[in-house]
């Protein structure tokens, strides 16, 4: 993601600084010294590392930077537009995502198992436009989940550094205690543990969570509506296409989104009328 905004600058001739979060700051040390390897002149590209108050806010209201390209909270992002609309200066916004994913009766179950697994949990699910609230059309709902819980149960989780590793450790211990209260919630509201939702029995350390499945989700509870950042996927059924649009724009993080059915028409439709932000998969 770094490379999504720092490319295009250098591309265009631009000098470039590019402030990590404090908790995922190695992989931007190295892309800068990789650049400085490859010949990119001195003071081109520029990491400065720190927390968001120290290093990142002076950024937004510098009147030397001509530029912002923010990936983060929703709450951050508010700040740095503030910031930079004291100076008329442009910016460029990648917020909270709580993206649907939706599961039509004709689709091939496996193909879109996979899918559904790889959009919720790849990177732990911390990342936006993790696919994290599943629409699975209520005639195929039982085979379908058997079929997510079968592919949950074969994610090695793991020290990445493990041959085989599919899903490492949460980024801190804040983030952990976040996820398993909102995990504790949804429970206390009613809804269904299906699979997961603790930490892997063979792990004794470390902020490791295992993939987890909630069913039984109303759309008012928490789980549902409020970006997790984590290996969380939340389902509900629907019957028709309308519902499942309806349930799918029911969101304040419309990020991004999937359909999945053999009905390339349908896939169109639902996409072009109503979900103008959607990726297809058939």
């Amino acid at each position: 993601m770094a490379t999504w905004k720092v490319a295009p600058a250098l591309a265009a001739g631009c000098t470039a600084i590019l402030k990590p979060s404090e908790l995922a700051s190695v992989t931007c040390l190295e892309l800068a010294e990789i650049c400085r390897q490859g010949g990119l002149p001195s003071g081109v590209l520029n990491v400065v590392t720190g927390s968001g108050s120290v290093a990142g806010a002076p950024m937004s209201s510098h009147r030397h930077v001509d530029k912002i390209a923010f990936t983060g909270s929703t709450a951050t992002g508010i700040k740095v537009m503030t910031a930079a609309a004291q100076l008329i200066k442009p910016v460029s916004l990648e917020l909270g995502g709580k993206s649907p994913i939706v599961v039509f009766e004709d689709a091939d179950l496996d193909t879109a198992a996979e899918w559904t697994i790889f959009g919720c949990f790849f990177t732990n699910g911390q990342i936006c436009s993790a696919t994290s609230r599943l629409l699975v059309h209520e005639s195929i709902a039982a085979e379908f989940l058997e079929k997510l819980v079968d592919w949950s149960k074969n994610i090695k989780i793991s020290d990445p550094m493990e041959e085989g590793c599919r899903l490492g450790a949460i980024i801190s211990e804040g983030q952990y205690e976040r996820i398993m209260s909102f995990i504790s919630t949804a429970k206390s509201e009613g809804a269904t543990i299906l699979n997961g939702g603790a930490r892997p029995q063979h792990l004794k350390k470390g902020f490791f969570i295992e993939p987890t499945i909630i069913t039984d989700v109303s759309t008012s509870m928490s789980i549902w509506r409020e970006e997790i950042f984590g290996p969380v996927l939340c389902v509900k059924t629907f019957t028709t296409e309308n519902e499942a649009i309806e349930l799918a724009n029911d969101t304040d993080y419309g990020l991004g989104a999937a359909v999945i059915s053999k009905d390339l028409e349908r896939c169109e439709r639902f996409t072009k009328v109503r979900l103008s932000y959607v990726a297809i998969s058939s």
